[in-house]
């Protein structure tokens, strides 16, 4: 996903090089994928349910856009 779009960010984390993210995030076993720091998914899931558990998570973090201030062009 991150690859095709600019507005999310993916990073890769070898949980045994780095023992203090394994613990900050509570791994303990892998693939455990965090969203937004609020939703773990844990083992290899399909495709398809990863996507929805990203969605909600994106819906209820995903930041209000501003009206345009008065006389101001976009």
């Amino acid at each position: 996903m991150a690859q095709e779009n600019k507005l999310i960010t993916a990073d890769v984390v070898q949980a045994n090089e780095f023992p203090h993210l394994s613990q900050m995030y509570g791994v303990r076993a892998v693939p455990k994928t965090v969203i937004n720091r609020m939703l773990d998914v844990l083992g290899a899931v399909p495709e398809e349910s990863f996507l929805e558990q990203v969605l909600k998570v994106g819906v209820k973090t995903a930041p209000q856009e501003a009206p345009p201030a008065a006389g101001k062009k976009e």
